[in-house]
């Protein structure tokens, strides 16, 4: 088996079935077996002769000799108790507090199963309006996205990942300008990647330099007008910063649906490439495109003979993993089954184009993208043609384009392009549809061994031309890139070429080119560098919406480092010296802070919060003569001294302090206009937020100062910075393995250890 060491570790890690003691009970032989036979039994549904045996051994043919695989759910949970084998799904979430906390308690499921969930919050009615049913005013979309972050915190998926979400708001609610700065402060809503669901109407008055209409959800009245250019540049703006919001496109999301007939699709998966209806789930799989070539006396070619005969059996699984899958609600049983929705995509572009000596940044590569998935979306069809001829047309057919055109099709749709993360280290693959992100790179082993990983074709190429050696993959290694390495002859640069080499321009066109012969939509993140002007920005969305992309997401150099960063920072903190567990800082001798009186249920609670040169430090409370229960402020005061001195991030502690209630506190509330917290949880949550703002206003000199060279330094020491080298990769460290981020589809993901995150 062609299996790298990384691929190895990662399926022991978070893929290879495990006992109740965590120990490993099964190959990767085993897992693919597993996978393969469980979704082969799906075709005795259809013909009880079928035979199985030689359906699961051409699935697990495919698998094993890495030329195509499942999304990572499949790959997990086949064949086991769990059963949920799909990874995208779509949730309503209503206008009424039943609908919004129905819609959290289903994520909740979701996350658990191992799937990500995408939520549209334009039913909701903006804040301030009036509730009929309660005399009550609403609080708006995003108080309700908080508590959907809340929740996601709280679920461990699968026992393997974080839950993901995305979180999208039409361009037309009213709450539309709070929704685009809601991730202003990179801490809030981290479980959430967000975007704007942008219409027609609004990018013609983008162009016109015109307002256009603010309409209230639940009653479609328009409240209000606003310049189409100022929210244009603002979304502009908080991308450049931080990398979102993203953007999709609504009407030509419905507009190109297959089933429109059911309804209006609203919003997409966390990574935004898989528009779906509420309640829709949808299972991806991708075909490795390293692995589809030929070698002759002219060099490398696509061997299309054998992609055709991929495709085949991988439409075949994915249509057969909608039958065996466990679904985490009767709801999405029902609507998956009645679309049939698959999501064949592909890995290993940048691979490919290696091996055919084609520069990425070039109009040849984009023309063989085009040409490519034509040919895979045409195949696709093809076979889900013939499924229905056996099987039957998917439900909603009449529901369809296909039943106007008189094509008989067993799936809505069957092509998607996805950021492939974790199953292209699997592969061995470069991921999705992105350029390169480095030849080679350092990889961090057990006992702090480096070991060196460089591209393999790139390694045979360099050997065979004469110029490999230990220093020089050393030296690309720490610099990310070839481009200005004399050693490496020209020809080579050209084609060997890296994420950060390439202009925002040909990473659009090369979305576009997939976009057009693929159903749903394709996840792409277009690189900027650290140097980037808003404007460069702008104009690459402008240059999305005009090649007919149905979304996009950028990603500026260095532009989300101090979240990943304080992560890894208040790792290296919490460590004791001897390695054996988590141990707080000492306090420090001196510090500097406020004291604060808040009237509580019991009496007056005096609440002190310092900090010193690190940040926010202890807090200590005292109780009026009023009496009331010290000991839980006390114990609550400590604990929360002991986090922050441990290296935990303060916002976090706020998070899970802010809200507390208690029934003493809310009693004296309704009769003492006075009190203005829930509890005192509450009150110690919201005079550390108090603090840490004023903190960051007031002290914005040496202590600022001294923090932002704390964090210089650690970057520069972890990432092997080089002062000048613009190409340097400022995307921040693993919070697992300290090993360089990627960013794909809005989400970060670690080539080294298999951790991801979106948000």
């Amino acid at each position: 088996m062609g299996f790298s060491s990384n691929a190895r570790t990662i399926l022991e890690r978070r893929y290879l079935s495990k006992d109740k003691d965590g120990n490993i009970v099964e190959t990767i032989e085993d897992m693919f077996k597993r996978v393969s036979d469980f979704v082969a039994t799906a075709d005795l549904i259809y013909n009880k002769d079928a035979d199985v045996e030689a359906i699961s051994n051409r699935f697990y043919e495919i698998m094993i000799n890495q030329e195509f695989m499942p999304n990572s759910p499949t790959l997990m949970n086949a064949g086991k108790e769990l059963g949920q084998l799909s990874a995208c799904f779509v949730l309503p979430v209503e206008d009424s507090m039943e609908g919004i906390f129905d819609a959290i308690k289903n994520s909740a499921l979701i996350h658990k199963s191992g799937g990500g969930t995408g939520f549209s919050f334009s039913r909701l009615r903006p804040k301030g309006a009036s509730v009929r049913s309660t005399g009550g005013i609403a609080s708006g979309p995003i108080s309700f996205m908080k508590v959907f972050n809340s929740a996601t915190e709280a679920v461990k998926q699968g026992g393997t990942r974080r839950g993901a979400n995305m979180g999208i708001l039409r361009i037309d609610h009213p709450d539309i300008m709070e929704f685009i700065e809601s991730k202003k402060d990179i801490n809030e809503i981290t479980n959430f990647n967000i975007s704007v669901g942008i219409t027609e109407n609004f990018m013609e008055a983008v162009e016109k330099n015109d307002t256009y209409d603010l309409i209230a959800p639940h009653n479609n009245e328009v409240v209000g007008k606003i310049n189409a250019r100022d929210v244009f540049e603002r979304i502009v703006e908080m991308a450049w910063k931080s990398g979102e919001p993203g953007i999709v496109f609504l009407d030509r999301i419905n507009s190109t649906s297959t089933v429109r007939g059911l309804g209006e699709i609203e919003s997409t998966n966390p990574c935004g490439e898989q528009p779906l209806l509420p309640y829709e789930s949808c299972n991806l799989g991708s075909i490795n495109l390293a692995k589809m070539i030929r070698k002759d006396s002219a060099g490398y070619r696509i061997d299309y003979d054998k992609l055709d005969k991929v495709v085949q059996v991988a439409v075949h699984f994915l249509d057969n993993v909608i039958d065996v899958n466990k679904y985490p609600l009767p709801k999405i049983d029902e609507m998956t089954k009645k679309t049939r929705k698959i999501g064949l995509g592909v890995m290993g572009f940048a691979d490919l184009l290696f091996y055919l000596g084609i520069p990425y940044n070039s109009q040849e590569a984009i023309e063989l993208a085009d040409k490519l998935m034509e040919f895979i979306d045409r195949k696709s069809k093809e076979k889900s043609s013939e499924l229905a001829e056996t099987r039957g047309v998917f439900p909603a057919y009449e529901n369809s384009i296909f039943k106007e055109q008189g094509i008989k099709m067993r799936n809505a749709t069957t092509t998607t392009i996805a950021p492939t993360g974790t199953i292209s280290i699997i592969a061995g693959a470069s991921s999705g549809i992105e350029p390169l992100f480095a030849i080679s790179f350092i990889r961090h082993v057990m006992d702090d061994d480096r070991l060196l990983e460089v591209h393999p074709y790139f390694e045979t190429i360099a050997r065979k031309r004469g110029f490999y050696s230990e220093e020089l993959m050393e030296k690309i290694a720490e610099r990310g890139t070839i481009a200005d390495i004399e050693e490496i002859p020209e020809d080579i640069r050209k084609i060997f070429i890296t994420a950060h080499d390439i202009i925002p321009f040909w990473h659009i066109k090369m979305q576009a080119a997939f976009q057009k012969h693929v159903d749903n939509a394709v996840s792409k993140t277009v690189n900027f560098a650290n140097n980037a002007t808003k404007k460069d920005v702008e104009e690459v969305y402008r240059l999305a919406y005009k090649l007919g992309c149905k979304g996009v997401t950028i990603y500026r150099d260095g532009s989300r480092d101090n979240q990943v960063l304080s992560v890894m920072k208040g790792k290296s903190n919490m460590r004791s010296s001897d390695g054996d567990g988590i141990k707080p800082r000492m306090r420090p001798s001196i510090t500097r802070g406020m004291t604060e009186k808040v009237r509580v249920g019991c009496g007056n609670l005096y609440i002190t919060v310092n900090y010193d040169e690190n940040g926010i430090c202890e807090v200590f409370t005292n109780v009026g003569r009023a009496g009331g229960c010290p000991s839980q402020s006390e114990a609550t005061s400590r604990l929360t001294s002991i986090a922050l001195r441990s290296g935990m991030d303060v916002e976090k502690i706020i998070e899970q302090l802010k809200g507390i209630r208690c029934h003493s506190t809310l009693r004296q509330r309704g009769i003492n206009k006075d009190i203005k917290v829930l509890s005192c949880p509450d009150a110690i949550g919201k005079a550390l937020e108090r603090v840490m703002n004023t903190y960051v206003e007031v002290e914005n000199g040496n202590v600022n100062e001294m923090i932002y060279e704390i964090e210089r330094e650690e970057k520069e020491n972890r990432l092997g910075a080089r002062t000048g080298d613009k190409r340097q990769n400022n995307l921040g460290s693993c919070p697992e393995c300290g090993y360089s981020i990627e960013h794909e589809g809005g989400c970060m993901i670690c080539k080294n250890c298999g951790f991801s995150r979106c948000g």
